[in-house]
């Protein structure tokens, strides 16, 4: 039976930060990694297609937290402690210098993930930290012979090659029922995963051949509050894109409870009206009398989707813009502001799969991310029911909760 101060389970972002952070303030701490896998910070070589999207370039903290569906509220105060600058300067003082790209996210300019994994990698040498492979844990509990000997709450982690015992406890193991079911005999509640960020699968004779369109809309599933808007991306399966991706993390459960078969209802416009959409057609008609519809895209749409959005109003090349009747422009309005689009099933969206669900947020102090039903257990990432958007934003959770605990066990 090997004694440690602190072990942490899970060797991925959230335990190495949580680790190294540790090990900065307290090196006469004796730390240990236990990952179940051969290789540790696998999500993290994967993250933003192997280019690692570390965080995201939003600076205010209230702000921030609305990236996460669920998570929001308790997220909101560790924000103010630790949050994107605080990511920035932490590993830019570790020789990692990150860059933001248009649209918020933030890589390595070396743009390889392994620039974060060597970095992680060589401060856990450096800092002495036992980073023990292929032990996945099989039982956690207490050890109470050793904790009457040592007058204090310790720990023991059983793994499939051999035992340890701890006074801390940090679990960081992601979305493992495994381990959530070892945290439910610990005492606490689990909330059940569901999918979170994933794309729509779509067959409709409209977005036939369109794979790569993409255009900025207002997006709504029927018979649901959810609703979202962004930039939606035509694939060769469906929808994808900001707008799609969104709409699955903030109806992950909605989503879930109709097994992912429900209609939405896209207006290309975004923001425009039908009948909005419907005086214009009417001034282009004017002003295009001779031509013919097909001929030039109109209102800001890709050329591709202009033409399959003109057929399904049945408006065809050969009519001309003073030829179209008011049912077509109807028909043609209705189609830019009110497509319907039948969803039957969905896909993960690339190799970041994320879910929805994990121990209870009641059951933690956020200030410290100790669990409120053990003394000294810690939790971090997404063990717990927090998630967020694609962006870069779950990586900042992970990293917030693992400062937070260095913080809390160095005080």
């Amino acid at each position: 039976m090997t004694k440690f101060d602190i072990l942490i389970v899970g060797g991925g972002a959230a335990g190495f930060f949580t680790a190294i952070n540790l090990a900065e303030k307290t090196p006469q701490l004796k730390i240990a990694i236990l990952e179940r896998g051969k290789d540790v910070l696998t999500k993290v070589k994967i993250s933003g297609g192997g280019r690692c999207n570390v965080t995201h370039a939003e600076f205010i903290p209230k702000e921030l937290s609305k990236k996460y569906p669920r998570g929001e509220k308790e997220l909101l105060g560790p924000f103010h402690t630790f949050m994107t600058g605080d990511t920035i300067a932490w590993f830019e003082e570790r020789g990692v210098e990150l860059k933001i790209e248009e649209d918020g996210r933030m890589f390595p300019v070396t743009d390889s993930s392994a620039t974060i994994v060597d970095c992680f990698i060589s401060l856990a040498k450096k800092h002495h930290i036992k980073v023990l492979t292929n032990h996945a844990v099989q039982d956690v509990g207490f050890d109470d012979a050793f904790a009457k000997a040592q007058t204090t709450t310790t720990f023991f982690v059983k793994t499939s090659k051999g035992v340890f015992t701890c006074d801390k406890l940090v679990m960081t193991t992601g979305s493992n029922p495994k381990m959530w079911k070892l945290l439910q005999k610990l005492g606490h509640t689990i909330t059940n995963a569901v999918p979170s960020l994933f794309t729509f699968n779509i067959k409709d004779k409209r977005i036939e051949g369109l794979m790569g369109v993409a255009k900025d809309v207002t997006i709504k599933v029927l018979g649901t509050k959810q609703k979202s808007e962004g930039p939606l991306l035509i694939t060769h399966w469906g929808m994808s894109g900001p707008a799609i991706l969104k709409l699955s993390a903030w109806g992950a459960r909605d989503l879930a409870a109709i097994n992912y078969r429900f209609e939405i209802q896209v207006n290309w416009l975004q923001h425009y009206s039908q009948e909005e959409a419907l005086e214009m057609l009417m001034e282009l008609k004017i002003a295009h009398a001779k031509q013919s519809p097909h001929t030039y895209a109109q209102l800001d749409l890709p050329k591709r989707l202009w033409q399959s959005l003109l057929i399904a109003a049945g408006v065809q090349p050969v009519i001309k813009w003073a030829e179209l009747t008011k049912t077509q422009l109807q028909s043609l309005s209705r189609e830019l502001t009110q497509s319907r689009y039948k969803v039957d099933g969905k896909s993960t969206f690339k190799d970041e799969f994320v879910t929805a669900g994990g121990v209870n947020l009641k059951e933690v102090n956020f200030k410290t991310f100790e669990s409120k039903k053990v003394n000294h257990l810690y939790l971090a990432g997404e063990v717990l029911n927090i998630d967020a958007i694609t962006g870069g934003f779950n990586f900042q959770n992970a990293w917030t909760g693992g400062y937070l605990i260095a913080q809390a066990i160095d005080s």
